[in-house]
């Protein structure tokens, strides 16, 4: 049996490199004639740890009709589980879940709904996005990433269909809606994506890129993300420490954050380009997104000004300009 710490890290790893064959084009769905309620009802089973281990109480409501979609059958039953993780997670322990399917015309429509700690304006619009979890209550995630929802939303784009979060605010609950397609007999069974399947990302073979942050689950989860793109990575918690690894390491990339102990970003960018020993790109990946922090990045010399939760497709096309 794996130590618990041991099975953690593997499940944030398999979570990446679902993340890195998506944005690469690996993924490949092997699609068949499916009864949408036995998906759901897998999904209920594969979630079952964790609703029960929160004492929550699970309805699901399915219509008598047979709903038939066309999909992978594994990749939308870990879509779906991963909605019902979510609401397991971010709900107080005891309270209720609800998953419902229903149709609407050439749709399958299923709701995930709770009555848990709700999603702020703020954050309903990036919710979606890889590393982005509800800001006060990150330690009900268990050390997650935040990109569960990310996965969500690639496998059910691949499956023609789309997912949207809704909420009243925070303390007021929460439900996900996921429509697909409903099967269609003249679809092509060779199709393995859509035309909304993530674009192909450029391979870092032979970047050398150093992530500083000190945040160690943000710096780790990005550094071996690129590391699955080809790149070498190493990674450093504050400023003293980077400039540490950068005698061992020459870097072309830096990543890093602004708001660090010891010396933020903008002092350890200077720190670099006084050495003038080597010309990195620096980038700056950070809750900080004013116009004076900007102006404040451009005078400490800092390439680009990635606000979190980083676009990894922004991220990727600042790595191509080396600096330029």
């Amino acid at each position: 049996m794996l130590d618990p710490q041991v099975s953690h890290v593997v499940r944030l790893v398999d979570d990446l490199l679902e993340v890195s064959r998506i944005t690469s084009g690996k993924i490949e769905l092997r699609r068949e004639s499916l009864d949408l309620s036995n998906i759901l009802t897998n999904a209920i089973e594969t979630s079952r740890p964790v609703i029960d281990g929160g004492q929550h109480q699970l309805t699901a409501n399915f219509p008598s009709e047979k709903l038939t979609i066309f999909g992978d059958p594994v990749r939308l039953t870990q879509s779906f589980a991963n909605l019902l993780n979510n609401a397991a997670k971010y709900t107080n322990r005891g309270d209720h879940i609800e998953l419902t399917a229903t149709r609407e015309e050439t749709h399958a429509v299923d709701t995930v709904h709770d009555n848990g700690i709700g999603i702020s304006p703020e954050m309903l619009p990036s919710i979606f996005e890889m590393f982005r979890q509800v800001e006060d209550v990150r330690h009900r995630a268990q050390g997650g990433l935040g990109i569960g929802l990310t996965l969500v939303q690639s496998l059910i784009r691949m499956h023609g269909g789309s997912v949207a979060a809704f909420s009243d605010g925070a303390g007021r609950g929460s439900e996900f809606t996921v429509r697909l397609p409903l099967s269609n007999a003249n679809a092509d069974p060779g199709t393995t994506a859509t035309d909304d399947a993530p674009s192909r990302h450029p391979l870092l073979a032979g970047r050398k890129i150093l992530v500083v942050d000190d945040n160690v689950d943000a710096a780790e989860s990005l550094a071996i993300l690129l590391a699955m793109m080809g790149a070498e990575t190493r990674t450093a918690q504050d400023g003293p420490e980077a400039l540490q690894g950068l005698e061992t390491l020459q870097a072309d990339a830096i990543l890093m954050d602004i708001s660090m102990p010891t010396m933020n970003g903008y002092e350890l960018a200077r720190h670099i380009r006084a050495a003038n020993t080597f010309f990195p790109t620096i980038i700056a990946i950070t809750g900080w997104g004013q116009e004076d922090d900007l102006r404040r990045s451009r005078e400490a010399e800092i390439d680009a000004h990635l606000v979190k939760p980083v676009d990894i497709d922004l991220l990727l096309k600042a790595l191509e300009r080396r600096g330029t």
